[in-house]
């Protein structure tokens, strides 16, 4: 088993969770920046949500996770605040960072649709990674998984998926797997002409809930809602979002 903790010096101990989320938003931004200038959308708004958005997005990721498994926290409230454990909901992310998007636009006057459309490249390769950090902590994996498939994949990922006894699916892979995919779509049809502002966005939605759709079956940390999983429930709602607001912005000239 990997070591959760990168470096330890005294009381104080840094994770591989926190450094890889750390350097996801890292490179997430300096991916916006660069996007921004093609676009002609102002350096300085994106660093203004960086720094309003990011806190706001961690603090809605974790308030989303807590509220689904409300009867734990409940009993532990002083482990809300243990986000080096884990325990960061992507709807989470998604919600608290839109929120802080419509202000934003509103007030300083500039397309919300060509915001979301530079950030959407940035927040799917940022998943892609922080699936890592899942990886490092043991979590967001899937059920358990014969020893011959297991075989197929490295040796540290092999290992590291054997827990209480059994190894499990590295469902933590599939979805990292899938996001670069995504990621690389988006990058490509960031420089087609057909492409109308909020298309990267939409197909974002779509794209990443679709995966997610089926990687969350695999799973067995999925929260849950009157016996049924949220992710499943949020992602059937952004696909027919996504698909439906692509049609009716290119039907409506």
């Amino acid at each position: 088993m990997i070591d959760p903790i990168a470096i330890s010096i005294g009381s104080i101990q840094i994770h591989w969770y926190g450094i890889i989320i750390s350097f996801a938003l890292l490179l997430g931004f300096l991916l916006v920046i660069y996007q921004s200038k093609k676009k002609e959308i102002p350096t300085e708004f994106f660093l203004d949500f960086f720094i309003i958005g990011v806190p706001v997005s961690v603090i809605g990721a974790r308030i989303y996770f807590v509220i689904f498994n409300l009867d734990y926290y409940l009993q532990y409230p002083f482990q809300i605040i243990a986000t080096w454990k884990g325990g960061l909901a992507i709807h989470g992310v998604i919600i608290g960072g839109l929120l802080v998007l419509i202000i934003l636009t509103k007030r300083r006057d500039i397309s919300f649709l060509k915001v979301v459309d530079i950030l959407a490249p940035s927040v799917i390769l940022g998943q892609a990674i922080g699936r890592w950090g899942n990886f490092i902590n043991q979590e967001a994996y899937g059920g358990i998984a014969s020893e011959q498939f297991i075989n197929r994949f490295p040796s540290f990922i092999k290992n590291q998926m054997f827990i209480e006894g059994n190894y499990h699916h590295p469902t933590f892979l599939y979805e990292s797997i899938w996001n670069l995919i995504i990621f690389t779509l988006l990058i490509w049809l960031s420089n087609r002409k057909f492409i109308k502002d909020g298309d990267l966005f939409f197909t974002y939605l779509i794209g990443y809930s679709l995966g997610r759709f089926f990687i969350e079956d695999l799973r067995t940390d999925s929260l849950m809602f009157l016996n049924m999983q949220v992710a499943q429930i949020i992602s059937v709602i952004l696909i027919i979002f996504g698909m439906t607001m692509i049609v009716i912005r290119h039907k409506s000239n």
